[in-house]
């Protein structure tokens, strides 16, 4: 009796742990997985090359390059997450700073965090590298336009069915004079049925 009981017990025991066991599956890097309607990796990329594309196809990079003959530097500065969810805003910044680069039609400045980092390490070179190799202060190339920007969400529920709607909002401004330049918007609108995530 004792036996089958704990026969019973292992054969219960291992029915649950199998029930509640994890499955992994990888998936390619772009295949598109949208399980909740939230802000995704998609969205993030999606988003990050329609706006450079656009911005880059406004007449303000023409007018730049045959002013200074030249190609504009530009730098991504903050981009705000005003939406009811978290949002990674650095995976965002990082999908327009390489759309940006890999545009071939801009020069682009690294971040107000990455160059404080070189600059350190310009500092210690300073002191403890050859003379032959050491990189001097004061070389650095000065950014013409910075692009900030926001995302904002609208979350519109009934019932057991959301419209999640996503509008970013992205300018090119001028660092010399503070003028805008380029204005941008981009919106996503997504239906999710049946969700069970909190509004």
């Amino acid at each position: 009796m004792k036996i089958k009981l704990n026969l019973c017990l292992v054969m219960m025991t291992a029915i649950m742990i199998s029930a509640c066991s994890t499955s992994v599956e990888r998936l390619d890097a772009q295949q598109e997985v949208d399980l909740s309607g939230a802000w995704n990796d998609t969205d993030s990329q999606l988003v990050a090359r329609e706006m450079i594309e656009d911005s880059l196809s406004r007449p303000w990079i023409n007018n730049f390059v045959n002013k200074e003959g030249k190609a504009p530097a530009v730098i991504v500065g903050r981009i705000k997450n005003l939406s009811h969810e978290h949002i990674n805003t650095n995976t965002f910044i990082a999908n327009m700073e390489r759309e940006l680069i890999n545009s071939g039609e801009v020069q682009f400045v690294a971040s107000s965090s990455a160059r404080n980092e070189i600059r350190e390490e310009r500092g210690d070179q300073d002191l403890n590298a050859m003379e032959a190799t050491r990189k001097e202060m004061g070389q650095e190339y000065g950014a013409d336009f910075m692009m900030q920007g926001q995302i904002n969400t609208i979350i519109d529920v009934d019932g057991t069915t959301q419209v999640r709607f996503y509008q970013v909002n992205l300018e090119l401004i001028s660092i010399k004079d503070n003028r805008k330049v380029w204005i941008g918007e981009k919106k996503l609108k997504k239906l999710v049925k049946n969700s069970k995530l909190r509004q």
